[in-house]
This record gives C-alpha cells, sequence and structure tokens, in this order.
C-alpha cells in the first residue's frame, strides 16, 4: 500500500483514472477520477488492501468504497449502451475517464497536477497534463482507488438492472458473456441493454450451425 502511494508521490499531485465494464456486452462503461488531498498514516493504513479491483473480493471493494469516498474528491460517470454503440468502446471508456477527471479537477481547484490514466491510451481532447501507464491499478493508489469505485459502482448497476431482466443474470456475472448469459441470450433474445456490436460473432456462429 504504502509503495503505491509513494508512486503517486513521486509523480507530485495525482488525479488517478480508470474504468470498469469496457469487456462485458451488456450495462454501459463506468469512469471514475480519484485525488487524495490528504494521505496519513491512518487512511494507509484504512487502505491497506487497496489494489486493482479485479484482484479484490466484493466485500473488500465495498469495505475500500466507503473509505475512499470518504478521504478522497472523487467522481464517477457513465456512457450508456446507445453511446457505446455510435462511438464504440474506447472511445466511450476515454470519454467517460474525461468528464471524471475534469469533475474532479473542478472540485479540487487543482492546477498544478498530473493525471495518471490506467492503460495505453491518453484521453482525447484533454487539457491538462497526462500519462498512461499499463497496469497502473497496481502501481498507484489514486488509479487504484478509481478501479475500486468504478467497478463497485458498475457492479451496483448491473445488479439493478438485473432486477428489471432477471434472466441474464446481471447480478452474477455483470453482463460479461458467460455461459449462462450465452444461453439466455439465445432463449430470450437481447434486452435494450445488450451491447448488439459485442454480439455479431456469436450470432454468426449460431447462423452457421443451420
Amino acid at each position: 500500500m504504502k509503495e503505491l502511494f509513494e508512486f503517486d508521490k513521486k509523480c507530485g499531485v495525482v488525479v488517478g483514472t480508470d474504468e470498469a465494464g469496457r469487456g462485458p456486452a451488456a450495462g454501459g462503461v463506468f469512469a471514475a477520477a480519484v485525488y487524495f488531498p490528504n494521505v496519513s498514516d491512518a487512511l494507509i493504513k484504512d487502505l491497506e488492501k487497496l489494489n486493482d479491483s479485479k484482484k479484490l473480493s466484493k466485500c473488500s471493494r465495498e469495505n475500500l468504497y466507503g473509505v475512499i469516498v470518504s478521504n478522497s474528491v472523487y467522481s464517477v460517470v457513465s456512457v450508456d449502451v446507445d453511446e457505446i454503440e455510435k462511438i464504440n468502446i474506447l472511445n466511450a471508456s476515454l470519454k467517460a475517464m474525461k468528464s471524471a477527471c475534469e469533475n474532479v479537477i473542478q472540485k479540487a481547484g487543482l492546477k498544478d497536477f498530473i493525471t495518471i490514466v490506467d492503460g495505453n491510451k491518453l484521453i482525447k481532447n484533454y487539457d491538462y497534463p497526462q500519462q498512461y501507464v499499463v497496469g497502473g491499478d497496481g502501481q498507484s493508489a489514486s488509479v487504484a482507488a478509481a478501479s475500486v469505485l468504478a467497478k463497485v459502482t458498475r457492479d451496483r448497476y448491473m445488479d439493478e438492472l438485473s432486477k428489471e431482466f432477471p434472466q441474464y443474470g446481471w447480478n452474477r456475472n455483470s453482463g460479461y458473456l458467460t455461459p449462462e448469459h450465452l444461453k439466455a441470450i439465445d432463449e430470450y433474445g437481447l434486452s435494450k441493454y445488450h451491447r448488439r456490436s459485442f454480439l455479431q460473432k456469436h450470432f454468426e456462429k449460431q447462423l452457421s450451425l443451420f
């Protein structure tokens, strides 16, 4: 944990950003941005399990979520399925990151800082200093925190969508194309929350069987 905050300290004032939901075939994509104005020993202790959200249990993510939102300036932004289909998932992810970062910058009144972007792409049309870091959610505390906020918020969102469309099991698979999800698509068809472009190969395979 200390190493994650040391990474940020070496970079200066950091706004970290990450996304959740690039891979699923249903639901929007979410991005979060996080800035820690005060890093104390107590905060480091409270965030001792902080890491890439994919490496954490759901319970750990939920516990960390509360600590992060109580000790940071943060923003979580989503881009819905219709927009994903129009501009593609990469551009939608970067768009969500841009909005989340700009929200944090405005809230915190930041002037001299750098944005650390998880992955290998820079945010498009972004007027502030930025640097991408592959695997940033395992190196930067701010990016790891953004990863947790994005993941927890999106999982909660998919849980709500699952109440409307329980047949797809989104509360269990978060919209990823698990065997359960694919079987439900074949049985019930697509919902308004499905990303149709993500399912072309599946339907092409189905058609090839006839």
